[in-house]
């Protein structure tokens, strides 16, 4: 049985409480029975979800949204210093609480399964979440998107096992203990926090060492970077390895498309298992087969798991098809690092009839300044694209630092590039521009996600 509700967490302040991974732990706090409350900066359909758990959300940021008899607050590293809640916080002396914190005690008592990547860990998150619930062991889980069934992105359940999404860029997953760890991948980014590769694997290093004695690392046997990573860890680490490499523990013998959803053969324990994936490329029938080996080193036997993850009908924003109008398919991606935006282009490009043409909000400056190159090459896999200007988020504009740096580096490989600075002009170029049989992808992990039913309301006219 799942454990009680930690005492200093029984009345929760959550300071941009609407965030994925924010809303996700005062979603399980609520329905272990907390008087949770908390403040975003807008209305949205989470705020929504959360006031139907009993939660209070405030819209906007204030002093007098802090209750005095909070018994913590919570932040992430997005909350800037100068927040007025936080402020308050220090007058009242209230506790305030990172939320990887309030994560780690969530997990207290649990078997957890931490998943850790540069990209791809809200996929494999879910996909186990999924599949351990079709399999009836009721796991609580928090993962970075909401999934399409059950539509949500966090739960408390009373099973044993906690899956929950491991974020490395603030170096945040230090603070978990899990039973079973999954490292998809290793590669630069975060570049804020992060200033060379070799921090990068140091942080994993210190992962992959908060493992619990007896515990297991899965690991990536094909990814450059996870193989280093895999060299630099002690021998006393139980590593667990998939891939297509010959070598792998868990190794994948085929990826078979099918339309939008792909056919996976694997070979394990010296037996053959064949299961489906329901959503399309390599790059997400890895995360399945990353997912299996897990489910495998708690115990789970695999001929059980491997037909549950065909259940996973996918992630809101992860390659979501957000319908179609006149012959042309809109599909939303969450990709904005060129691994990720190279991966879902593959994956597009092998279920695809017709051309396909891409929306692209850039990530941050930071990331921006670093990437814009790589970026560029990425968008030549598409037959044509539209960028954007550059989602700020949570960062300052750097001088000099404009989604141009990308365009220019992609009409350099070669590709089709139109920039579009008004958000709202990009519907009506899309549909000027898109023929029945194309495939549209909005794509980046900021507001760019709205424009599918723009664009699909433009398509139907």
């Amino acid at each position: 049985m799942a454990p009680g509700l930690p005492t200093a967490m029984d009345r929760p302040h959550f300071i941009g409480i609407g965030g994925a991974g924010m809303s996700g732990i005062a979603k399980i706090l609520a329905q272990r029975g907390a008087k949770v409350a908390g403040s975003d900066a807008k209305e949205s359909a989470t705020a929504e979800a959360l006031r139907a758990l009993g939660a209070t959300v405030h819209i906007g940021h204030a002093a007098d949204h802090l209750a005095s008899d909070a018994t913590c607050v919570v932040v992430s590293s997005a909350i800037r210093a100068d927040n007025p809640e936080l402020a308050r916080a220090a007058e009242l002396g209230i506790p305030v609480v990172h939320r990887s914190d309030a994560l780690a005690r969530l997990m207290d008592g649990l078997r957890p399964i931490a998943v850790a990547g540069t990209h791809g860990k809200t996929t494999t998150t879910s996909m186990l979440a999924v599949s351990l619930s079709a399999l009836g062991l009721n796991p609580s889980y928090a993962i970075g998107g909401d999934l399409d069934a059950p539509g949500s992105n966090a739960l408390h359940g009373d099973g044993e096992i906690f899956v929950a999404e491991a974020d490395e860029s603030d170096r945040s997953f230090h603070k978990y203990a899990p039973e079973v760890a999954i490292v998809l991948n290793v590669e630069l980014d975060h570049h804020a926090n992060y200033a060379s590769i070799d921090e990068i694997y140091e942080s994993f290093e210190t992962f992959a060492a908060k493992i619990v004695p007896g515990g297991t690392l899965v690991i990536s046997a094909d990814h450059e970077g996870a193989r280093e990573l895999t060299r630099r860890l002690p021998a006393d680490v139980r590593v667990v390895t998939y891939g297509d490499a010959p070598d792998a523990d868990v190794r994948v013998l085929s990826v078979i498309p099918q339309g939008l959803k792909s056919e996976v053969t694997v070979l394990l324990d010296g037996a053959e298992l064949t299961f489906a994936v329901s959503v399309p490329g390599r790059h997400y029938a890895h995360n399945a087969v990353a997912a299996l080996a897990a489910g495998a080193a708690l115990g789970i036997p695999a001929a059980e798991l491997a037909p549950a993850i065909a259940s996973y009908t996918g992630v809101k924003r992860r390659l979501q098809l957000k319908g179609e109008e006149a012959g042309v398919q809109v599909v939303d991606s969450y990709a904005h690092h060129p691994t990720e935006m190279t991966a879902d282009l593959e994956a597009m490009r092998a279920g695809a009839e017709g051309r396909i043409l891409v929306v692209f909000q850039p990530h941050l400056f930071s990331r921006t300044q670093e990437l814009a190159k790589e970026m560029g090459e990425s968008l030549a896999l598409a037959d044509a694209s539209i960028v954007l200007d550059i989602y700020p988020a949570r960062e300052d504009p750097i001088p000099g630092v404009t989604s141009e740096l990308i365009i220019e580096a992609a009409r350099a490989a070669g590709a089709d590039v139109t920039p579009v600075h008004d958000k709202a002009q990009v519907p009506s170029v899309v549909a000027g521009m898109a023929k029945p049989g194309d495939l549209v992808l909005t794509m980046g992990a900021g507001d760019v996600t709205d424009l599918g039913p723009e664009i699909l309301t433009h398509l139907s006219k």
